[in-house]
């Protein structure tokens, strides 16, 4: 038996979701002094219209290892624990010290293994690499070949997204003032990814979102091989006819295996911002 582990970074779909294998570890927001718990309860609008009215902006505060900890001590033997990136949260860190406090609880035990995944990205690319795993237990691989086969779908992975607005950037001293006031008048939208390792860098930029969003397309394609073998996933922030639109594009350009569309949670909410897409392939 299996278990897999996702911070709340990484939305799940419905079937995920009722899925008794895969289960959420909750990161927290934090905005104007409020907390606010990134799991069912985590409403978008109320977070979005925070976001807006409030000068610092949001932060947000990775699981506590206990939260880790609670999941590793269920019965299954296989426990896969999916992180955002190291590089963006403490989350992977917490993870590891949770997994190092249940082994040495359980050093005479034998039986149960776990491994925690850095995914290098977050979001729906959390999300394809919890069905990935999945798909490799149901495959009745090995507890070792299902990390390897993971390892290496993560390292070929690629996450790109584009803001509707730079100024939580801003407030969260990203970006300078006089950056995010010309990014506004001009209507530039930059084109974001991650690195190897789980940074982001800028990809490319265009005028207009309409514009961004074939640049996206652009962007994915060049880096992404053997497109009928892979699942793109689309993850947005209020902004579905968008996120449907990116999807066309797409399809317009290259077959997948699937392209499947997801409404952001909080963690990626904060990130992507009002208006905001990611997608992952």
């Amino acid at each position: 038996m299996y278990r897999i582990i996702i911070d709340s970074c990484g939305e799940l779909t419905k079937e995920m979701k009722d899925d008794p294998h895969i289960c959420n570890v909750p990161l927290t927001l934090q905005i104007d002094g409020e907390d606010i718990v990134d799991d069912e309860s985590f409403d978008q609008a109320y977070f979005i219209k925070k976001v807006a009215e409030s000068v610092e902006g949001p932060k947000s505060a990775c699981p506590a290892p206990g939260l880790y900890l609670e999941q590793m001590e269920m019965e299954e033997e296989h426990i896969y624990i999916v992180t955002l990136s190291a590089q963006l949260s403490g989350s992977y860190n917490s993870a590891m010290t949770a997994k190092n406090m249940y082994e040495n609880d359980h050093e005479n035990e034998t039986g149960k293994r776990i491994h925690v995944f850095d995914s290098k990205s977050a979001s729906i690319g959390e999300t394809l690499i919890g069905l990935k795993i999945k798909e490799c237990e149901e495959a009745l691989m090995s507890f070792e070949d299902v990390v390897k086969t993971v390892d290496e779908y993560i390292a070929s992975q690629h996450t790109i997204f584009v803001l509707e607005s730079l100024e939580t950037l801003r407030k969260a001293g990203r970006i300078s003032w006089q950056k995010e006031k010309i990014a506004s008048v001009l209507n530039i939208k930059p084109i974001m990814g991650s690195t190897d390792i789980g940074s982001i860098v800028q990809l490319s930029k265009a005028r207009g979102m309409l514009n961004a969003l074939d640049r996206m397309v652009e962007c994915l394609l060049a880096v992404t091989k053997d497109t009928e073998k892979r699942i793109v996933a689309i993850s947005h922030c209020n902004c579905f006819e968008r996120a449907e639109a990116l999807k066309k594009k797409l399809l317009d350009k290259a077959r997948f295996k699937a392209v499947i569309i997801l409404d952001t949670a909080g963690v990626s909410t904060m990130y992507a911002n009002d208006g905001g897409l990611i997608m992952v392939s």
